[in-house]
């Protein structure tokens, strides 16, 4: 592992060096060496995090600068214990600054594991992760989270044409486009606006899930969580659905809503008795998500000449086509990808 001279790099050396004092101050309690530090994530998409070696063991230190807020992951992390979800021990925290320690589950994503693991065992981990999920919508207060804003999803939608459309491809649409897109994303949203409330965790992704074997199951460990709130019911589902290695196999993405579904209705939650409804339900939020994350990957700056929209525009944009095909209201959503795309879609099931 590479040894860092400095905890953290950056242009603010002030900040720089307050992270090493503190860092240097907590490391006792928690037997960890500041001076064999490295990225925790390696691709550089979480440059703030890092991972610090020591006799027993690793331990994950964050730097969160303003306007990031600690507090909240903080909160989350109370909020996912007491609710029995394994998930990160806070051991330090300096919420002033930005600082905080956590306890290190390692660095095998749920993603990992079903590219690596036997078919079998591979979907034992997914259906723990789904398990997972069901029991922070359940056990987790939906009160005790900030409520969903009403022009969240507008506000995140507006980022598609913006960043999508007109910054990567240099596309203006005329006044019929933006009537057509005006009324796909208030359908969007009115959708999602009616579905009940539950705890949402806001980034419930494959990179987020660890997965931990102990014995002969499969403990799922949950990061994050600092950006929770009240919001739709299968929001974070589709999250995991659309994010997992599973090769744009709609047959299976199917087969595990199905499974959620079952076990949500078992434990109460707020679910459509008809599956089909719930399925339209999840399909369109998954969309608004799609929609979403286009705008998102294409304002990321490029690092170190990659590209960060250059793999996932491709994906995105026919898991978007796909659900617009299937839906009356959304078809008018077709016109406006195929400029990006290439591809016109000819056939589908129209609902």
């Amino acid at each position: 592992m590479r040894e860092f001279s400095s905890p953290i790099a950056g242009p603010d050396a002030a900040r720089q060096a307050a992270f090493g004092r503190w860092l240097a101050g907590v490391a006792p309690r928690h037997d960890i060496d500041p001076a064999h530090i490295a990225p925790a994530v390696a691709n550089g998409r979480s440059p703030h995090v890092w991972r610090v070696l020591g006799r027993h063991g690793s331990c994950i230190a964050i730097d969160a600068p303003p306007p990031r807020d600690i507090r909240p992951r903080i909160h989350a992390a109370t909020l996912l214990r007491e609710a029995g979800i394994d998930t990160p021990r806070v051991l330090g925290a300096e919420t002033g600054q930005g600082f905080l320690l956590l306890e290190d589950f390692g660095g095998t994503d749920l993603d990992d594991a079903l590219r690596a693991a036997p078919p079998a065992q591979a979907e034992a981990a997914m259906r723990q992760a789904l398990a997972t999920l069901v029991q922070f919508e359940t056990r987790v207060a939906a009160a005790a989270l900030p409520r969903c804003e009403p022009n969240r999803f507008a506000a995140e939608l507006a980022l598609f044409p913006a960043c999508c459309v007109e910054r990567r491809f240099g596309i203006r649409w005329n006044e019929a486009q933006q009537v057509a897109w005006r009324k796909v994303a208030a359908a969007l949203t009115a959708s999602a606006l009616a579905l009940p409330l539950v705890a949402v965790h806001a980034d419930f992704a494959p990179r987020q899930l660890r997965v931990r074997p102990r014995d002969s199951i499969v403990l799922i460990g949950v990061l994050g969580g600092g950006d929770a709130y009240a919001g739709p019911i299968g929001l974070d589902l589709v999250t995991l659905l659309r994010d997992t290695a599973c090769d744009g196999d709609e047959a299976q993405e199917l087969d595990r809503a199905v499974r959620w579904w079952e076990l949500a209705r078992r434990a109460g939650l707020p679910v459509d008795a008809d599956f089909g409804e719930c399925w339209r339900a999840l399909e369109w939020l998954g969309l608004m998500r799609d929609l979403t994350e286009l705008g998102r990957v294409c304002r990321e700056p490029q690092r170190e000449g990659a590209d960060p929209a250059a793999t996932e525009l491709p994906r995105l944009l026919g898991q978007a086509g796909k659900v617009a095909l299937r839906y009356a209201p959304l078809k008018p959503l077709l016109r406006l990808l195929e400029p990006l795309s290439g591809a016109r879609v000819e056939s589908g099931f129209t609902f």
